[in-house]
């Protein structure tokens, strides 16, 4: 399905991409579809002015290949603040990247000090999501 199509049924969808590369993309979408990856957060500063619209309860929207093919139709259901340092263990393991918050605290912490500064204090935008769609098509 077309990006195109999917924002005309999806109006107040924002598209965007899990990860920092194509193989740590292509390994998040894949938690999705297998049901084990229902959260994802960002650093504060990577939204608002300048970068992505905060995400909303409610609000459907398109995660995208790295070759930003649409994947995913994904529903926010809940969005919080944290620091980085007070995420709980559940949060982290709804991230399904991980089977421990230590594993979940230094995989971020790489990914975050590669892009942008890492700091134990920083702010998180923290959400969960279902599953809404799955775009994939043969040849995937």
């Amino acid at each position: 399905m077309k990006l195109e199509d999917l924002k005309q049924r999806y109006p107040d969808a924002i598209a965007f991409k899990f990860g920092d590369g194509p193989e740590l993309s292509a390994q998040l979408v894949a938690l999705v579809r297998s049901g084990k990856k229902t959260a994802t957060c960002g650093a504060l500063r990577d939204f608002g002015d300048g970068g992505e619209p905060l995400p909303k309860e409610g609000r459907r929207n398109i995660v995208l290949n790295w070759d930003s093919s649409p994947a995913l139709v994904i529903e926010t259901i809940q969005v919080e603040q944290a620091r980085f340092c007070d995420v709980e263990t559940d949060f982290a393991l709804a991230e399904g990247e991980n089977d421990t918050l230590e594993g979940w605290q230094h995989d971020h912490q790489k990914f975050f000090e590669r892009n942008g500064g890492f700091d134990p204090e920083m702010m998180l935008i923290c959400e969960r999501f279902k599953l809404i769609e799955d775009l994939k098509t043969e040849g995937d």
